[in-house]
C-alpha cells in the first residue's frame, strides 16, 4: 500500500491537491499507475500548467548519516550546497571550502538546517 503522500511526490503534485481530489489514505501500486498512465482531467490540467521554475517535491538527504525525506520547497530556501539533521554539530558538517563563506538555515524539511557556501565578498582573502 502506498501513502497518500507518496502518491502526491510521485504524481509530483502539492498534498493539498491529493486530498481536494479525493486520492484516499492508501492506495495500491496498481491504482497509483493507472492514474500515471492515464491521468484524470485535474492532474493532466496540472502538468500543463507546470513551468518547471520551482519543484513541487525536493529531495533532502543529510551529508552527514544520510536520513532522507521529500520535502516541498519553500520560496526563501536558497540553493543549498549541503542540508544536515539539525542534532549534528557544526564541526560534522562537510567543510567549507577556500574561498567560499557559509549561511545556516533552520527549519528545513522537518529535521534539517541548510548550509548555503557562496563566494566570500573579498575572494577569502
Amino acid at each position: 500500500m502506498i501513502s497518500r503522500r507518496d502518491a502526491a511526490i510521485a504524481l509530483d503534485i502539492p498534498m493539498e491537491m491529493a486530498q481536494r481530489h479525493g486520492l484516499p489514505k492508501f492506495m495500491t501500486g496498481d491504482d497509483l499507475h493507472s492514474l500515471m498512465d492515464n491521468p484524470p482531467a485535474w492532474l493532466a490540467q496540472s502538468r500543463a500548467n507546470r513551468t518547471g521554475k520551482r519543484p513541487v517535491w525536493v529531495h533532502l538527504e543529510c551529508a552527514v548519516c544520510g536520513y532522507e525525506e521529500a520535502a516541498r520547497p519553500k520560496k526563501w530556501w536558497p540553493d543549498f550546497t549541503y542540508v544536515v539533521c539539525h542534532h549534528h554539530a557544526k564541526g560534522e558538517a562537510p567543510p567549507v571550502r577556500p574561498g567560499l563563506i557559509r549561511s545556516w538555515f533552520d527549519g528545513v524539511g522537518t529535521r534539517f538546517v541548510g548550509l548555503a557556501d557562496v563566494p566570500a565578498p573579498d575572494g577569502g582573502r
